[in-house]
């Protein structure tokens, strides 16, 4: 095993991923299995770097005295014959060869969008006193040898951040402080793509190994205690529910039809319509293309279940066996988790989750192991988030409606019943019709595909979020028109603020300099990447939450007030957002550092406006 070259707490030069710049760091602490050192820069970033991307400070002082050793006349001659003043000792020749070497890998770098040079940093101009310039345009950058790239943005001055000390990878003659920079001319040459390997997975979730254990059992526990109570006339807490027979729990017939139904998703996601567009970066650079035809495939289903209706083929059969579908379900979700962890065992480094990485079995078959399992180009994370899960709960909610006119005698379904289908009807289609937006989530871009997620995806989203419309079935609740009126009115606000707030966030992330955003401020961050402080986000800081609790609660509403189980979902929700939000402050505030922390300062609220 190779030895440990830098000891925690020193303070060396670390090239930032992607680019030939390096920066003052702090060494914090060495991964001995990956042989990664975690340092942390002067805004607070914290990086993994690989021993070949760190050098001593010493080393560039030595290349600053080999330049300086360089004779008087040599360098009155090179100045009066190269077009740059500040690059001594070379001719016109050589100026003129490396100047088109420089543009080439200028392009190149500029070129590397996913792990880009920190936005903060402008073009780098050479100068007597070497001055940092931050004010978004770009220098010339034919006369000015430059190591940087630059996001082009309008910035308030409210908006500047401390920014990074800067090194410039060319020794100049004028530099006289401390932060100058040295390169050397094989750097240039190979950087060509970002190099970010992938670290163990520190700091574990969900309770850890010990949590992830039980939660493996609680989560199915909790889905058929839930649907037990709804079956019964008295489902208040404190009226536990018979435990039925085993073999009660399982038939071979509904297992069919649901495997039956994963693949027909499976059908539809396959066919050759829809736009297919790319993913945000990995950690290589590379991105990944994903189809989006989600909304076709609920049209296509929608037709499916009209025939199947036309031939009077009794939909309702869903909650006669609703215990057991969800049984199937939690079989099938944990047949593919472990298919899904076997997997992963051959799966390369760059490939495996970031949160899922631990070395330790339990954690990572619940959080997932791999990032974006796929066979072929089928990507089963991305298939399993929207298709079998989402769309089936409209199918359940559907089969709810018809079961509560045929057991109820009505000629209609009543009031409450219509409500809880439409609201969440809308839910569904506007996660169809906005599909391409699930492509910035965490679920896609950080989580692994896991036990957590195929449970989720096929078991919790399809069973537990239709917990109103089957509670409706066997326990009626009459409204009024003017209270049917008001719980519109709630839901309509709750989806606005989701929906107007995750549009902005997305085609920020997305096209950060389309015209139309052009009335967002923003702070910039040294990932390049800029936290909006207006609009919804600089309401809340996850105002797309706010959104989703409202709408939880206009969900429930036409439930009535006799029972608590129907608001079990906002509770759930509720707990979700929290446990979520503090997972994004966490993540946020290692990666954006200084910039996180002022971006706080500025929203103070997270969830809540003046409550929380």
């Amino acid at each position: 095993m190779p030895s440990r070259k830098y000891a925690d707490g020193e303070v060396v030069m670390g090239r930032w991923p992607g680019s030939v710049l390096y920066y003052e760091v702090q060494v914090t602490s060495y991964d001995d299995v990956a042989h990664l050192y975690t340092v942390k820069y002067k805004d607070g970033t914290e990086l993994a770097l690989k021993e070949s991307d760190i050098r001593s400070q010493s080393s560039f002082k030595h290349r600053k005295s080999q330049s300086s050793s360089s004779s008087p006349s040599r360098r009155s001659t090179s100045r009066s014959r190269s077009r740059s003043p500040g690059r001594p000792g070379r001719g016109r020749r050589r100026s003129s060869s490396q100047s088109r070497e420089h543009k080439d890998d200028k392009k190149k770098t500029i070129q590397e969008t996913s792990l880009a040079l920190p936005a903060v940093l402008t073009l780098f101009k050479p100068s007597e006193n070497n001055t940092k310039r931050y004010n978004g345009e770009p220098e010339n950058t034919e006369k000015n040898d430059t190591s940087c790239i630059i996001l082009e943005q309008k910035l308030k001055p409210d908006m500047e951040i401390k920014h990074f000390e800067q090194y410039s990878l060319r020794s100049r003659k004028d530099e006289k402080k401390k932060d100058e920079i040295y390169s050397e001319k094989k750097i240039f040459t190979t950087v060509k793509t970002i190099e970010k390997a992938p670290s163990k997975t520190k700091e574990l979730e969900f309770g850890g190994r010990i949590g992830t254990f039980m939660l493996i059992f609680l989560l199915p526990a909790t889905v058929f205690y839930l649907l037990l109570m709804c079956k019964q006339d008295d489902p208040s807490l404190m009226n536990f529910p018979p435990l039925p027979a085993l073999e009660s729990l399982w038939e071979t017939r509904v297992f069919g039809i649901f495997v039956l139904w994963f693949f027909l998703q499976a059908l539809f996601y396959l066919l050759p319509i829809g736009k297919v567009v790319e993913g945000l970066p990995l950690s290589n650079g590379k991105k990944l293309q994903y189809r989006i035809n989600g909304f076709y495939a609920f049209i296509f289903t929608a037709a499916a279940i009209g025939i199947l209706l036309y031939f009077q083929f009794e939909l309702h059969y869903l909650y006669d066996h609703f215990m057991q579908f969800a049984v199937s379900a939690a079989a099938f979700s944990l047949a593919l988790s472990i298919y899904l962890y076997i997997r992963s065992l051959k799966a390369p480094e760059e490939e495996l989750a970031p949160g899922g990485n631990s070395g330790y079995f339990i954690y990572d078959f619940f959080t997932g192991h791999e990032l974006n399992p796929r066979i072929g180009n089928f990507d089963l994370k991305y298939f399993c988030e929207l298709r079998p899960g989402l769309i089936g709960w409209v199918v359940i909610n559907l089969a709810m409606l018809l079961a509560e006119m045929k057991i109820h005698n009505l000629s209609m379904p009543s009031l409450s019943m219509i409500l809880v289908n439409s609201f969440q009807l809308l839910y569904v289609v506007d996660a169809l019709w906005n599909e391409e937006a699930i492509l910035t989530t965490m679920d896609i871009t950080h989580d692994g595909f896991g036990f957590m997620l195929a449970f989720g995806d096929l078991v919790w989203v399809p069973f537990v979020y239709s917990l109103q419309a089957f509670y409706l079935v066997g326990h009626p609740t009459v409204i009024s028109w003017p209270a049917a009126a008001a719980i519109t009115i709630v839901n309509c606000v709750g989806y606005y603020i989701f929906r107007s707030a995750n549009s902005q966030k997305n085609n920020f992330r997305r096209n950060p300099a389309d015209p139309k955003l052009a009335n967002l401020k923003f702070i910039p961050t040294a990932t390049g990447k800029g936290l909006l402080v207006t609009g919804w986000w600089g309401f809340v800081r996850h105002p797309n939450y706010l959104g989703d609790i409202i709408m939880a609660l206009a969900w429930s509403l036409p439930c009535g007030f006799n029972h608590i189980l129907p608001y079990f979902y906002v509770i759930y929700f509720i707990c979700l957002l929290v446990h979520r939000e503090a997972r994004d402050e966490h993540h946020c505030k290692q990666k954006y550092g200084l910039a996180w922390e002022r971006y706080c300062q500025r929203v103070p609220y997270r969830i809540f406006p003046y409550i929380y």
